[in-house]
């Protein structure tokens, strides 16, 4: 009958219309409930896990950061070092911890570099473990030797590389570190073969340069200035865009002829354990940009040397996936084994 027909549309029209009023009102009550999280994250205090010793770049930027954002989100955030294994052993922390938020991670390149290289022996996945909270700094280097050598530019350095096939060394701050994959790039680059000389840091490595020992290295720009002054150090090239503030007469890389070696600077940036929850996360990063975009933050990052970069969560995902690519390209084809 017609009634029945028209009490039945109407019934399944007022069914239909409870069902999305409440579809409406669940997502309404996800939506408060997100902001709500965000906004009480985070309650109590927040450990950021370090992977190497105290007073490293990594170490010191972390603990600008933390120190920023214990007086922007009113709870204290706490650097705890775990050196080892090339970072391994905090890196396998953060990934086995529970994804609250209040486990977090500073990492730099060897989060990806050791996955490459030593892939099946470390308990983490870079990209399934964790989730990418912002890119604070990168830290670009500058390629330096002895004024005792005839080398006053990459090109001399370079010519002589050809002229000398395995005979000019570069020094290492340790296999598969940023120094070793900078150095191993440019070899790829200019079709040249050089050795590798291994230390256990960087210190080490600058020393054995100065004295002559080792031709030449790949180093982070900070703190060689004085070096540099007293004529301990030629600077030949620098790993930035554009001329650095600190050595405006030295040329770029790119200037140099080696195109793409300003994205071989080291990066330091802040992960959390996937699953992590994304009001959180976001919060992180955005009071983690509203850190470095600080007057004081930036003059203490520019007397590191570090280029800010404060980037979002998907920006430094999508970076990390290109870095990630990048130096396994670099590993595979110039065979850089881990120690």
């Amino acid at each position: 009958m017609p009634g029945d027909g028209d009490d039945v549309l109407f019934r399944s029209a007022g069914g239909a219309m409870k069902r999305a009023t409440a579809v409406l009102a669940a997502v309404a009550f996800c939506a408060l409930a997100g902001g709500a999280a965000a906004q009480s994250y985070p309650a109590r205090p927040v450990r950021i896990l370090v992977g190497f010793a105290a007073g490293g770049p990594t170490d010191v930027i972390a603990r600008i950061v933390a120190q920023d954002m214990t007086g922007s989100l009113g709870q204290s955030f706490v650097v705890e070092n775990r050196p080892g294994a090339n970072a391994i052993i905090a890196t396998e922390a953060v990934a086995r911890s529970a994804p609250d938020g209040y486990t977090l991670l500073f990492s730099s390149l060897s989060l990806l570099v050791n996955a490459i290289l030593l892939e099946g022996k470390v308990h983490y996945d870079p990209f399934k473990d964790f989730a990418p909270v912002s890119n604070a700094a990168v830290l670009p280097m500058v390629v330096v030797t002895s004024p005792e050598t005839r080398i006053n530019s990459m090109q001399d350095l370079i010519a002589l590389a050809r002229a000398k096939p395995g005979e000019l060394s570069y020094a290492t701050s340790g296999n598969g570190g940023s120094t070793h994959l900078a150095g191993a790039m440019l070899e790829n680059a200019t079709g040249t073969k050089m050795i590798n000389v291994p230390f256990k840091g960087n210190g080490p490595a600058l020393a054995e340069v100065m004295a002559g020992r080792v031709t030449f290295m790949f180093y982070p720009i900070v703190g060689i200035a004085d070096q540099v002054s007293a004529r301990k150090l030629r600077v030949l090239a620098v790993g930035t865009p554009r001329p650095h503030a600190d050595f405006p007469a030295v040329p770029t890389l790119e200037q140099s002829g080696l195109p793409g070696f300003e994205e071989t600077a080291p990066w330091v940036g802040m992960l959390a354990p996937a699953g992590t929850p994304a009001p959180a996360v976001d919060r992180l990063a955005r009071d983690m940009r509203k850190s470095l975009a600080g007057r004081e933050t930036q003059e203490r990052m520019k007397a590191l040397g570090a280029v800010t970069v404060a980037d979002t969560p998907s920006e430094f995902a999508a970076f990390l996936k290109k870095d990630y690519e990048r130096w396994a390209r670099v590993i595979k084809t110039s065979g850089v084994k881990a120690e």
